[in-house]
C-alpha cells in the first residue's frame, strides 16, 4: 500500500430535490500501489459545475447516473506525483476529470486527460473555467451551433459565469451586439462595464420580460441557454425568424424533485410559430480539437481579450456548501475549490 490516503466526496444517498445533509459523504481510504502503466495524480484545483446535480439523481440522461458510493463527477487540475508510465513523468501537469477526491489513480490510456501547456498569464485554475471545458462549451456553442454573424443580437442566460462570460465575449469580437442575463445589480454592472457587453438585464430585478424588450430593439438572434425557465420564457417571443439557440442547460431546473414535470426550454420553443432551430449540444461533440480550442482561450486570456471572475472554496470539506451554493447563484463567475498547490 502506498503512503497517501485519499479524501474523497462520494454520492451516499440520491437527492430528493435540493441536496441535503446526508446525502453526500466525505470519506478516506488508502491510495492502492500502481501497477505498470497507471499513474497516481494529486488534485489541485476541483471544477463545481452544474451538469454534476442531474447526474446525481437515478435517471439515464445524456451521461450515465453517478452510482452510490461512487466519488462526485467532475474534472481537476492535477499534478503527476507518482508514475509507473512512460506517457507521464512526475511533476506533469494535467486536466482529467478525477472528480471530487484529493487523489486518483488511472492508467495512461484513460481518455479526457490532458497535459496543460502552461501559458504566462494564465492560471492554473483557468484551463477548469474560460479556458478550459465551460469556456469550450461557450465557444463551439456559440461558433458550431449558434453560427453568428456580424450586426446580430445574441443574448446569454448566467452571463457572469464562464460558459457566458466566453460567449458574449466571443459575440462582441464576431461583431456581434450581446445581451447578458444575470442575477443582480453587481453581477450585470460587472457583465457590462468589465466583461464589454452591451447590456445585461437582472433577472431579480422583476421586469425581466420589459428590461429584456428594451435591451433587445432588433430582437434576438441567437440565445445561449443555460437557465431555462422564466428566462427561456421571456426571450422567446423576442426571437427573430431565422434565430438559433444552442441549449447548454437549464440550471433552473436541475433541483427539481421530479424533474419529468420540469418545463424545460425544448418545451418552450416547440410551443412557437415557427419554432426555431434550436438543439440540445454537448462540448465532447467537438472533443478532437480540444488542444485546438483551448490554445485559443488560453491566448485571449493570457492577452486580456478573456476577462473572468472567479469564486472559490478552499479544501474538499467546503465543496459540497460551494456546490449548493452555485446552483443557487451565489457564485460570482468561475465555482472552483483550491485542494493543494
Amino acid at each position: 500500500m502506498s503512503d497517501y490516503t485519499n479524501r474523497a466526496i462520494v454520492l451516499n444517498q440520491r437527492p430528493q430535490g435540493e441536496i441535503q445533509d446526508g446525502d453526500l459523504k466525505l470519506v478516506e481510504k488508502p491510495v492502492r500501489d500502481l501497477k505498470e502503466g497507471e499513474v497516481l495524480a494529486r488534485t489541485l484545483w476541483l471544477s463545481l459545475d452544474p451538469y454534476m446535480r442531474p447526474r446525481m439523481n437515478d435517471s439515464k440522461g445524456y451521461m450515465d447516473p453517478i452510482g452510490i458510493g461512487e466519488a462526485i463527477v467532475g474534472e481537476v487540475v492535477a499534478r503527476i506525483v507518482e508514475s509507473k508510465s512512460d506517457k507521464y513523468n512526475v511533476g506533469d501537469l494535467v486536466t482529467c476529470y478525477a472528480g471530487w477526491q484529493e487523489y486518483s489513480v488511472f492508467p495512461d490510456t484513460a481518455d479526457m486527460v490532458y497535459k496543460i501547456q502552461e501559458k504566462a498569464g494564465v492560471p492554473l485554475q483557468a484551463y477548469l473555467g474560460v479556458a478550459g471545458m465551460p469556456g469550450r462549451t461557450g465557444y463551439c456553442g456559440l461558433m458550431y451551433v449558434g453560427e453568428p454573424k456580424a450586426g446580430e443580437t445574441v443574448v446569454v442566460s448566467a452571463a457572469s459565469g464562464p460558459v457566458g462570460t466566453v460567449v458574449g465575449q466571443t459575440a462582441k469580437k464576431e461583431g456581434c451586439r450581446a445581451v447578458g442575463v444575470a442575477g443582480g445589480p453587481d453581477k450585470c454592472r460587472y457583465v457590462v462595464e468589465e466583461l464589454g457587453f452591451d447590456a445585461c438585464v437582472d433577472y431579480k430585478a422583476g421586469n425581466l420580460e420589459e428590461d429584456l424588450k428594451a435591451a433587445c430593439p432588433d430582437g434576438i438572434d441567437i440565445y445561449f441557454e443555460n437557465v431555462g425557465g422564466a428566462v427561456t420564457r421571456a426571450v422567446a417571443p423576442l426571437l427573430n425568424e431565422g434565430a438559433r439557440v444552442p441549449i447548454c442547460g437549464y440550471v433552473s431546473a436541475y433541483n427539481a424533485e421530479d424533474p419529468t414535470k420540469v418545463e424545460t426550454p425544448f418545451h418552450v420553443l416547440k410551443a412557437l410559430n415557427p419554432v426555431p432551430e434550436h438543439r440540445f449540444f454537448l462540448v465532447t461533440e467537438w472533443q478532437d480539437r480540444h488542444q485546438e480550442i483551448t490554445g485559443i482561450l488560453a491566448d485571449r486570456v493570457a492577452s486580456g481579450e478573456i476577462k473572468y471572475r472567479e469564486t472559490v472554496a478552499e479544501g474538499l470539506d467546503n465543496a459540497v456548501e460551494a456546490f449548493k451554493g452555485m446552483l443557487k447563484g451565489k457564485n460570482f463567475g468561475k465555482q472552483l475549490v483550491h485542494i493543494a498547490d
